[in-house]
Parts: C-alpha cells; structure tokens; sequence
C-alpha cells in the first residue's frame, strides 16, 4: 500500500496542530447542546403563522425578545400575545413589508424603543403561482417586492446598527425551489434565488463587523396550505422526499435558531437545506 508524501506530512505535523487547536478553543465543547442568547431582540418578519410563528416561538422560548411582524395585526398580534402568556416578550407589528416607506418608519420606531435589534429573521412570503405565459407583471411584481426587495429594506435599516454594535445575526429563509426551480412559480423561484444571492453578498459585506448571514432553504412543509391537500396529493409530495414526509415548522426554526444563537458566530454565507434530502 502507497502513503502518499502529504498523509506523512500531516501525521508529522499533528501533536503540533493538535495543540494550537487545543489553545485556540474559547470554551470546553459540551457534550449536550444549549444555545446562548445575550439578552437579544430579534425581528421576525411573517411572524403570523407557519414558519415564522414556529421561529419567533423558539427564539422567545430561549430568552429572546421577539418582535413578531405581519401585514395582519390580528396574526402577529395572537403570536406575540402567546409568547407573553407563557413568560415570553414579545411585540406585535402590523407591516406591508413590500412597502418601503412603512419599513423604514418602523425601523427607526423600533429602534427608538428598544435600543437594539440583534437578529433579523426575513421570512415574509407569498406567493402568485402560474405559468410564466399566463402570469401577469402584476404577479411578478408584487411577489418579487415582498419576497426579496423586503429583505433589502429590512437588512439596510436593521443591518446598519449591527455593524456599529460589531454583533448581529441575519437569516433569510429561501426555499429549495430557489436552487432547483419549479414550473408555474418563475416567480416565487426568481425571489428565492435572488434571496441566496444577497445573502452572499450582505455576507461578505458584514463579516468584518462580527455580523453573520445565512440562508436557510426550507423544502415542502407542512402548513395550512399543505393540510389542505387531498390524501393522494400528498402521497405524490412525499414520494419524491428521500425521508418520504413533510417537515415541521419546527424544522426550520430549530436550524433558524441555531443560526441566531453564540454558537454560530463563525458561519457566515451558507444556504442551509432543510429538505428531508431533496437537494443532495
């Protein structure tokens, strides 16, 4: 059997390695895991139900002070009203994220009343399905500015004074339709990707003010939608899932809240698919 020259390499160069690494650790790993939160406010935006409900929940059920945004004040308003019921703080906030203007007061209201605004979660979505042929720019439109030009207010109101603090976390959630298309959503799919895209580039932008980006690329979920579905509708869904169902909400807000949380500190610029295996 050949050893190539550079397996002899590392092998020498090991106990010396292997101690560097051992002085550069900032704290002993755990062997069961607990996120840490330092007294941080998040903004959660389609906080209303679905995804974003499950992700402001978990982030307030690990001591985070949750702003729950939706164009429904009655949706967000129910969300924020059972996290405080259960010893949790959160704010309601009734906002059309595709209207800039309104972004931009809220902003600077929210940050007027709490000082601070640590994580942003981007989760606001809708949806206009339709052939490409038959969809109007009206469709195109409004789901490209609620999708994806939200996300370039909300990063650059919130974002601003994360740098300046030198601590932020900002996840946008896509979807695996954003990296492997579907047909009848071009576009839903063109938002998703164009989601990927900035988190790159807001990515490379912060990292040298210890603020992160990340994606998280959630597959076929089940929600009110997807409850909605006839037996053998989903049947066909969960065919083609390698694990052969549906995520949770949960799903996405376990892997959301990581990615908010101390421990992530050093991930930045990821797309992370929580799919049950689709995109692999």
């Amino acid at each position: 059997m050949r050893v190539h020259s550079w397996c002899l390499s590392v092998a020498a160069l090991w106990p010396d390695f292997s101690r560097l690494l051992a002085a550069g650790l900032p704290r002993p790993i755990r062997a069961t895991m607990s996120l840490t939160f330092n007294n941080r406010v998040a903004l959660v935006t389609g906080a209303g139900r679905g995804i974003g409900k499950a992700i402001a929940e978990l982030l307030a059920k690990n001591g985070v002070t949750v702003i729950c945004v939706s164009k429904s004040a009655d949706s967000c308003g129910a969300v924020a009203s059972a996290i405080t019921a259960t010893g949790g703080k959160a704010k309601a906030l009734a906002v059309d994220v595709a209207d800039g203007a309104a972004v931009a007061k809220a902003s600077a209201d929210l940050l007027a009343e709490f000082g601070h605004i640590d994580i942003l979660i981007n989760n606001a979505g809708i949806t206009k399905d339709g052939l490409l042929f038959r969809m109007s720019e009206s469709d195109w439109s409004s789901v490209i500015a609620t999708n994806l030009t939200s996300c370039f207010h909300w990063t650059k109101l919130i974002g601003r004074p994360m740098t300046q603090k030198r601590w932020g976390r900002i996840v946008n959630i896509s979807s695996v339709v954003g990296i492997m298309g579907n047909a009848g959503q071009a576009n839903y799919c063109a938002a998703k990707a164009g989601m990927i895209g900035f988190t790159k580039a807001i990515a490379k932008e912060f990292a040298a003010r210890s603020v992160t980006c990340n994606a998280v690329a959630p597959g076929f979920i089940q929600t009110d939608m997807t409850a909605a579905l006839p037996p053998e509708a989903a049947e066909k869904i969960s065919s083609v899932i390698p694990l052969k169902r549906l995520g949770d909400a949960a799903d996405i807000a376990h892997m959301t809240a990581y990615l908010c949380s101390e421990e992530a500190g050093y991930i930045t610029g990821q797309v992370f698919t929580v799919d049950g295996g689709m995109v692999m």
